[in-house]
């Protein structure tokens, strides 16, 4: 009683899904992805342990079409509901016979959208449309879709949890575990939307955004972020007044001596001097 986005980004070679549904903590149940692997979603009823090995039938070289194959002939998952693509963009999903309608998937060009339960049959469609008319990163097109699938009526029983999960093209290694995006909604009334503003939130921490940090970044770190985006617009009566707030909190004045050598800092804190 899903709906879900796969897909790769040919320019970066990043893999991701995401999904909504009205279950409780989506992101625990649907999403599977290894960097450098591929993506895999898992639905309907699906057993908690397909995606899993769906992703170690791609690590064994098995493609995204002959895994699909297997498992559809596989008498303990006719009921499921699954979607592959790898990190050569290659894709294939089925719907089984037990996901209930209205149920379906669709595949496009390195990406696959499917869901079941859903509010009505351009579901799918709208889902497919958005993504391929999306621009930016994957993640914002991943979105894109899932916002569009939502808009067009989603999950027939209403709306309770999203995740969006996107992974590097290449291999984790010691240095790097290849995430590059992991967010969930668990519980909410509006959790696509919520989805979006996580997103949103976690780009201004990536470009460091210190205006928008300053306004919805937690309450304990706004004045520093206040400080850093007045020092960088070169208001200082603002920078310093930002940080002088932080200084007062219980344990910040220490913290701050300690970082005065980080280059992020060292010109704010200069104004405290």
């Amino acid at each position: 009683m899903t709906f879900s986005v796969i897909g790769r980004d040919a320019g970066t070679g990043e893999l991701g899904i995401a999904v909504a549904s009205c279950i409780l903590a989506v992101g625990r149940a649907v999403p599977s992805a290894r960097p450098g692997v591929g993506v895999v979603a898992v639905q309907a009823r699906s057993r908690r342990g397909l995606g899993g090995s769906l992703l170690t039938g791609l690590a064994e070289g098995a493609s995204p079409q002959a895994l699909v194959r297997r498992t559809a002939h596989a008498a303990e998952d006719v009921d499921r509901q699954i979607a592959v693509v790898d990190m050569a963009g290659r894709v294939a999903a089925d719907t089984g016979r037990g996901s209930l309608p209205v149920s379906g998937h669709q595949l496009g060009d390195g990406f696959s959208v499917q869901g079941n339960m859903l509010a009505s049959d351009d579901v799918l469609p709208a889902m497919a449309a958005a993504f391929t008319a999306a621009t930016g990163t994957l993640a914002d097109r991943l979105l894109a879709a899932l916002a569009a699938g939502q808009d067009a009526g989603g999950d027939l029983r209403g709306r309770q949890s999203a995740a969006l999960l996107v992974v590097s093209g290449s291999p984790a290694t010691d240095d790097d575990d290849g995430v590059r995006t992991d967010l969930r909604v668990d519980d909410s009334g509006d959790p696509v939307a919520q989805l979006r503003m996580l997103r949103n939130l976690q780009r201004a921490y990536d470009e460091r955004d210190y205006e928008t940090l300053a306004v919805f970044a937690p309450e304990g770190a706004r004045d520093l972020y206040g400080a850093l985006a007045a020092s960088r617009r070169g208001d200082r009566d603002a920078a310093r007044a930002a940080l002088l707030a932080v200084r007062t909190r219980p344990g910040w004045s220490t913290w701050l001596a300690s970082m005065a050598e980080d280059s992020r800092l060292s010109a704010v804190s200069s104004l405290l001097d």
